[in-house]
């Protein structure tokens, strides 16, 4: 039975929808799934008056109203709906490692930026922030997935949001498995979250380029250098032969 959350999304979208900046939105976002034509800032709107009206009362009707518009989806905005609906403020409590398993199915089965780079550094980040324990070994996991490497996306930014509180040991536990994978979606995570992090440690960001320059694609390089400029300094043998 459909939850009566997802029937009013869908209600609202249809009365909103837009064919002529359909074609646009989905060659734009290259997806097989067509659109509506509801633009972004007309989405939140719709997100925060139909979430409002429809209050949910747990965690599991949370998850349950979410799933109904992520696997039913039809067209893309459904499921942009339920990235909104599961990073309601009010239901940051829900945001536990009981969520988990509903943000990796849809990591895998959405198995695009747009789904995963919001999942990553919103829902995944905030659980890491709260349960370290426990999510910081499943994102070396992930890092490592040879099934999805949407997975390998989401472990390597699930901190952008961080600042000073980054693990680096977790972020580079994470880069370090997908340094010498060639597909382009990877390599601008680890430059993206490398240059995020060098808003916090520009030098810090500058050793690591430095130390794994030969490992690091020139798009990571570029990547994680914008914003703080030069060229990294090269990479110099230490007393024990590694290089500092």
């Amino acid at each position: 039975m459909t939850h009566p959350l997802a029937l009013a999304v869908r209600d609202a979208l249809r009365q909103h929808a837009d064919p002529a900046r359909a074609p646009q939105m989905q060659r734009y976002m290259k997806s097989e799934m067509p659109y509506y034509g509801v633009a972004a800032p007309v989405q939140k709107r719709l997100w925060r008056d139909v979430f409002a009206a429809h209050p949910l009362d747990s965690c599991d009707e949370v998850r349950e109203a979410a799933l109904d518009l992520w696997r039913a989806a039809r067209y893309r905005e459904e499921r942009y709906a339920a990235l909104g609906l599961t990073d309601l403020r009010r239901y940051t409590r829900c945001q536990t490692l009981d969520a988990v398993p509903m943000y990796e199915e849809m990591i895998v089965t959405g198995a695009w930026w747009d789904y995963v780079d919001t999942i990553a550094s919103h829902h995944l980040g905030t659980i890491l922030r709260q349960d370290p324990r426990r999510m910081a070994p499943l994102m070396r996991r992930w890092a490592r997935s040879g099934d999805s490497l949407w997975q390998r996306r989401a472990a390597i930014l699930c901190q952008l949001r961080f600042k000073g509180d980054t693990d680096l040991a977790l972020l580079y536990d994470c880069i370090e498995p997908n340094l010498a994978d060639r597909d382009f979606f990877l390599r601008k995570a680890i430059g993206w979250a490398l240059r995020q992090y060098a808003w916090t440690d520009a030098a810090e960001v500058r050793r690591y380029v430095a130390r794994h320059r030969d490992e690091l694609s020139p798009l990571s390089v570029r990547e994680a250098l914008k914003n703080i400029g030069g060229a990294p300094p090269a990479s110099r043998p230490t007393r024990r032969g590694h290089m500092a």
